[in-house]
């Protein structure tokens, strides 16, 4: 079993390497991208350094890979961030070199299909960070969320435990990114919901694991990054959140059935499940029929648990994933999940 541990972490006046493992979007939506750069700068006291793919539309896996360990092996950089997600970073994954990434362990923050690298670097023996893209989360319209640049900033300089909370207001509807109106002022927001428990009569602490739902689609079909071991997760708290692509709750299921299949979900004792995206712009749906999405949802996700996994505490409607804010959690760090209580405390 790979010993897992926290890198060290920057401080102000540092520099963060800025790479694309996914996807070279900053190329062709520049504003968002530039507006999380100087915001880097300006509010977190960072500088960021970017790479050759970084702007770099269709940039091949090998390319993607060089930059991820240009900016490991750099003694100067002292964290990494991604700047967006994408959709074949799993291909990336055979190029890089495992003993040069744990020879130079550094906070590395991404989501989406991002959770290849994240999953990669706990298998590399490195805590990670789920959420925090530049182009999402640093780059939005307006100001970032308050909740979102509390728990960044948490993330990037303070080790210790840091107790998260529901968001009062939350969005998933976006606009147009290549529209300079867009980042003229603050996007519209809904009230919350707050957090939904299921099972919540005990306290579980334990290492993280999971991502986006469609990239551990990809990786178990792929066999990569997915533990033979199985053992290494018990007692760990699975995280689990969709992508705009807004995949049906038979998809969810699916995907879910097979991991249980596999003997993975059981071993979670506590599931913290990210609020759905029910919003995009190829499927622009209504508040009635968002809602019916996440319901929909919901219900595959119990259905899957009560079958493989049904003594698992579960909190759903957490505010890390896709939409806004997009709350940063420890990959393979430490979650208390406080059923009593109604509490989730991380360790950065």
């Amino acid at each position: 079993m790979t010993t897992i541990s926290y890198p060290p972490k920057p401080s102000p006046g540092d520099r963060i390497a800025v790479i694309s493992p996914g996807a070279g979007l900053p190329g062709i939506l520049p504003l968002p991208h530039e507006l999380g750069l100087r915001r880097l700068r300006e509010d977190f006291g960072l500088e960021p350094v970017e790479y050759p793919a970084t702007r770099k539309m269709g940039a091949t896996p090998r390319e993607r890979a060089d930059d991820i360990h240009a900016a490991f092996a750099d003694p100067s950089v002292k964290a990494v961030m991604a700047s967006i997600g994408g959709d074949d970073q799993i291909t990336v994954l055979p190029h890089l070199d495992r003993e040069l990434i744990r020879a130079n362990p550094k906070p590395f923050f991404g989501m989406s299909d991002n959770t290849n690298l994240l999953a990669y670097l706990y298998n590399t023996g490195i805590v990670g960070f789920h959420g925090a893209t530049v182009m999402a989360a640093v780059g939005r319209p307006g100001a970032m969320h308050p909740l979102t640049e509390e728990s960044l900033r948490a993330a990037l300089f303070a080790p210790g435990e840091f107790e998260l909370r529901p968001a009062e207001r939350w969005r998933d509807v976006d606009r147009d990114w290549a529209d300079p109106a867009t980042f003229e002022a603050e996007p519209e927001t809904r009230p919350g919901t707050g957090w939904d428990w299921v099972n919540a009569d005990r306290v579980v602490q334990g290492r993280s694991w999971g991502g986006c739902v469609e990239i551990l689609s990809m990786l178990l079909m792929a066999d990569r990054e997915i533990s033979h071991d199985l053992s290494v997760y018990d007692g760990g708290v699975l995280l689990l959140e969709t992508s705009e692509e807004l995949p049906s709750g038979t998809e969810v299921f699916r995907t879910l059935r097979n991991m249980g299949e596999r003997g993975l979900l059981h071993r979670f004792p506590a599931l913290l499940v990210g609020r759905p995206k029910t919003w995009s712009f190829e499927q622009p749906n209504a508040p009635e029929e968002g809602a019916r999405y996440a319901a929909e949802q919901r219900e595959a996700i119990l259905r899957a648990m009560r079958t493989y996994a049904p003594d698992t505490m579960i909190v759903f409607d957490v505010d890390f994933g896709h939409t806004d804010p997009q709350l940063v959690l420890p990959y393979g760090g430490t979650i208390r999940v406080d059923g009593p209580a109604r509490r989730i405390t991380v360790t950065y």
